[in-house]
């Protein structure tokens, strides 16, 4: 089961090759430029926007870098 920490980590990774503000990747997220500092504070998530969120990270992941292991991957909606 993903969790909230899995979620920060894909953001941190996703930041890391792609170089983006919080407030940027959050509006791509959540179209909310202050969800992922407030998750960050360990402020909570609706499930539903959290899949979301895991979804858009699976869909957008450059092409070429790793995933970070541990965390599942949903396949790349078509």
């Amino acid at each position: 089961m993903l969790q909230i920490a899995d979620l920060l980590t894909l953001a941190d990774e996703y930041q890391r090759i792609c170089p983006v503000a919080d407030s940027t990747l959050s509006t791509a997220l959540f179209n909310d430029g202050k969800k992922l500092t407030a998750l960050r504070a360990d402020k909570d998530l609706h499930t539903k926007r959290f899949n979301a969120s895991v979804q858009w990270f699976s869909d957008h992941w450059p092409t070429g870098a790793e995933w970070p292991k541990g965390i599942a991957r949903p396949k790349v909606a078509a």
